[in-house]
């Protein structure tokens, strides 16, 4: 089983923002969608949940068009929050249970349980408005997982969340993913979509710019990241023509490699300039691919 998006298409007035887009996203897997502001990613999520109809193309899964799945097939996170401000966290979360499919027994039971998951027990009777931002994200995620859907997509799941609760999302969403659920999720932070994902998509102006495993596009980019934990003179590097100084950290120098620089000539300066503590060749991280694939397009 798989979702497959075939030569998506949709635009608004003169404003093309998906254009002839096809991406396939395998069953159980955990894939990151990302791409710019104003790439067109919400857009195409909207479009894969039937909310808004594409002009030309089509998603289905397993071959069938998904608004064809039924109640609680999937579950969806916009990035836009929606709470009904009024309501109590625990009524609210029963209420979203219900319209998914649960029975009221079942979505009392989910609600409790995913309540105490999310240390939100002393909230239960508290109104949405009366919540900080992310409280009423916690409650909005639990909202999207709550009736244990096969398909979750997320725009933006870690927005407002603190380090714990980011922790505790990405233990969630990775026991869902080992239960066979797939997962697609948008993000702006590239360090947590590189941490967890296995596939992604990369687009641009609507466009397709990258698609497939993450370890298998890091790999295919080479080796061109050089870092280096030099104790002594730190400028060394500007005598190496081609060498690309990408960052300087407490810890360590990152570096691009040109195409006629050798490795090998870099530790020898490096050497002569002081203590060598750390010379390693990386693949480049997903937020350098991200920089050099859009940047290149724009």
């Amino acid at each position: 089983m798989s979702l497959v998006a075939t030569q998506i298409t949709k635009k608004f007035r003169d404003v093309t923002a998906v254009d002839d887009l096809s991406f396939t996203v395998q069953k159980g897997s955990l894939f990151g969608f990302l791409g710019p502001n104003g790439a067109g990613k919400t857009t195409t999520m909207r479009v894969v949940l039937n909310i808004i109809r594409p002009d030309e193309g089509q998603v289905t899964w397993d071959g069938t068009p998904l608004n064809r799945l039924g109640r609680g097939f999937f579950g969806y996170l916009p990035e836009e929050r929606g709470l009904y401000p009024k309501m109590r966290v625990a009524e609210h979360l029963e209420f979203l249970g219900r319209i998914n499919g649960l029975d009221k027994r079942k979505a009392q039971s989910e609600t409790e349980r995913w309540i105490e998951r999310f240390d939100l027990g002393e909230l239960r009777r508290k109104r949405i408005e009366e919540l900080s931002k992310g409280n009423q994200q916690k409650v909005q995620t639990i909202g999207t997982m709550l009736h244990d859907p096969e398909l979750l997509i997320l725009d933006e799941p870690f927005s407002g969340l603190d380090p714990v609760n980011t922790s505790l999302l990405k233990e969630v969403l990775l026991e869902a993913h080992q239960r066979g659920k797939t997962i697609i999720f948008s993000s702006h932070r590239m360090d947590q979509v590189e941490e967890i994902c296995e596939d992604i998509v990369l687009i641009d102006h609507g466009r397709l710019i990258l698609h497939g495993n993450l370890k298998q596009i890091k790999r295919s980019m080479g080796r061109q990241i050089l870092r280096i934990s030099l104790e002594g003179d730190q400028g060394f590097w500007a005598k190496i023509p081609g060498l690309e100084l990408l960052s300087s950290r407490a810890d360590y120098q990152e570096f691009r490699l040109g195409g006629r620089v050798d490795s090998s000539h870099v530790l020898k300066e490096a050497m002569r300039a002081g203590q060598v503590i750390r010379f390693e060749l990386v693949e480049p991280s997903l937020d350098q691919i991200f920089v050099e694939k859009v940047g290149g397009q724009r």
